[in-house]
């Protein structure tokens, strides 16, 4: 059993807390919201600048938690060989995949032309 206050094991806890944390918010946070708006007609006209505008603010705190994460990995990466090396850096880059994919359907949805003219008004109110 390893000792707690063993140093040589923090940065690989570290990264592994920090990729589950990442792992868990996108896939409870931003792609329930994300499903909702690929889906079509499953957010009126009338509510899309908001529902953007959440996937915008969800999608600011996803690329904090990454960097969080892609720190995690450097500190890890400087120090000497690990204990669990192997399993965080393998739990690293399967959470990597997944916030790649995601973060191409975001921009995607993000940068997407409103449905209709009236939708555009509701993005702009969801700005102020």
């Amino acid at each position: 059993m390893p000792n707690c206050s063993d140093n040589s094991y923090l940065s690989d806890v570290c990264l592994l807390l920090r990729c589950h944390g990442e792992q868990l918010y996108l896939s409870s946070q931003v792609l329930p919201v994300l499903n909702e708006l690929e889906r079509p007609g499953a957010v009126p006209d009338g509510q899309l600048g908001a529902a953007l505008a959440y996937l915008e603010l969800l999608w600011i705190d996803a690329s904090r938690r990454a960097a969080e994460t892609e720190a995690a990995l450097a500190t890890l990466l400087r120090g000497q060989e690990r204990q669990l090396h192997a399993q965080a850096c393998r739990y690293h880059a399967a959470v990597h995949a997944q916030r790649q994919a995601i973060a191409r359907r975001v921009a995607a949805r993000l940068t997407a032309r409103p449905r209709c003219a009236g939708s555009s008004a509701g993005r702009e109110h969801a700005a102020s």
